[in-house]
């Protein structure tokens, strides 16, 4: 006969003492274990299915003796049903720590997001925009939910307010918002639609931004009044002026001239080839330089130590303003980037150019995808006609002998 264990009183257990296994009755196999300074705990000894099973019930003493029994008796009875409550609470604890694992709000989903694909985003400021407009219009109002509760309402929160008076800015927050909840939806953070997507969506919501937005242009000089202000900028003193007379001469972006080196430039074969990184199409760009880039290149004096060819005052790069207030100083009603738009009007008014060459020497990305599947030359001998046309356009003197004539002899 199994010797049933004396049932103690609440305050016969906080007497015992000493390290040790008390069986406390009142539950066959409820024991008491003392650790001493480590602890002591409540522990349910059972035989079910012929396995001895040892669960544990709480510590002591948060865990009182009464609750201790409550339990014990609990955890006999499942186990009589054949139900072992150590995996059943096993179970439970792991889809708990599951579902939490799954919780996320927008904005660690956002955050999450764009440490997963910033990286791979060619411009380190195309990441901050991202951070930027979800910081500033995001956030505020849905950063707090859990992606899965983020619903139509929420999105057109954000939305509404800004969508007729800064619909470019709108816009791109929109699709910045169906990025993360479609990668929520991937990574198991939400199910069902994007509420933020547009086509069959919010398409039916909200006016599309090609009516209510109105198409803002890049301000540009006129090409019949460009020789006029290239000879006042070539008196403009300065590094920034340099960079864009540059930047004229090879109907280039800002960015390009800005970060250009002197390892991009073969002087030789007057070539200027912008590598992929600084491109915004992603793709190597070679520029023919004329005779009045190279004279300018040959001019601007190269510093030990230092790369770029138009640096700042501290050796690097200048910054995205520089040019800007090289027009602004001068009194110009234009912005450098519409130079470009200059230089497309010239060649379609003045030129017999084409206008595929036109927009290769622009570094235009094609329209149609099957026109750059077929396309895999770059009008390179062309554009070296058209640039020299136009160098000559920009700079009439610029037409003296020089170390590099030989060269532009084979061409013109």
């Amino acid at each position: 006969m199994v010797r049933k264990a004396k049932e103690l009183s609440a305050l016969e257990v906080k007497r015992l003492a000493g390290e040790g296994r008390y069986a406390v009755g009142g539950v066959s196999g409820l024991y008491l274990y003392l650790n001493g300074g480590r602890g002591s705990s409540w522990v349910l000894r059972v035989t079910a299915g012929g396995k001895r099973e040892v669960m544990g019930l709480g510590p002591y003493p948060e865990v009182g003796l009464g609750d201790a029994r409550e339990r014990a008796r609990a955890a006999k009875a499942l186990f009589a049903q054949g139900i072992n409550p150590k995996t059943q609470r096993q179970e439970q604890q792991s889809a708990l720590k599951a579902k939490q694992a799954s919780l996320k709000t927008f904005k660690e989903a956002a955050v999450a997001y764009i440490a997963a694909h910033g990286d791979g985003w060619k411009n380190p400021k195309h990441r901050a925009q991202w951070t930027s407009t979800l910081e500033t219009y995001v956030f505020p109002v849905i950063g707090n939910l859990m992606v899965q509760d983020v619903t139509q309402d929420g999105v057109l929160a954000v939305l509404e307010p800004i969508w007729k008076t800064k619909n470019e800015t709108a816009s791109r927050v929109r699709g910045r918002m169906e990025s993360v909840l479609d990668w929520c939806k991937v990574r198991g953070y939400r199910s069902g639609d994007n509420p933020a997507a547009w086509k069959g969506h919010l398409d039916l919501l909200l006016p599309a931004p090609t009516k209510i937005a109105k198409v803002r242009h890049h301000r540009a000089l006129g090409y019949s009044k460009l020789p006029e202000f290239m000879v006042r900028l070539r008196k403009q003193p300065g590094t920034s002026a340099r960079a864009l007379e540059f930047a004229i001469l090879c109907a280039a972006r800002s960015g390009e001239v800005r970060g250009a080196t002197w390892a991009e430039i073969d002087e030789v074969n007057a070539v200027w080839t912008v590598p992929a990184e600084r491109m915004k199409a992603g793709k190597e760009h070679r520029v023919p330089l004329s005779r009045a880039a190279m004279e300018l290149l040959k001019a601007q004096p190269k510093i030990p130590g230092i790369e770029h060819i138009f640096p700042g005052r501290t050796g690097k790069e200048l910054s995205d303003m520089s040019l800007s207030k090289v027009m602004r100083d001068m009194k110009v009603d234009a912005v450098p980037h519409g130079f470009r738009s200059t230089f497309r009007d010239w060649v379609g008014e003045e030129t017999k150019h084409s206008s595929e060459t036109a927009e290769q020497a622009l570094a235009h990305m094609l329209m149609s995808k099957v026109e750059a599947a077929y396309r895999r030359s770059d009008g390179f001998q062309k554009r070296r006609l058209m640039m020299e046309e136009w160098g000559q356009y920009c700079v009439p003197n610029a037409k003296s002998e020089s170390s590099h004539t030989s060269y532009y002899r084979r061409w013109l």
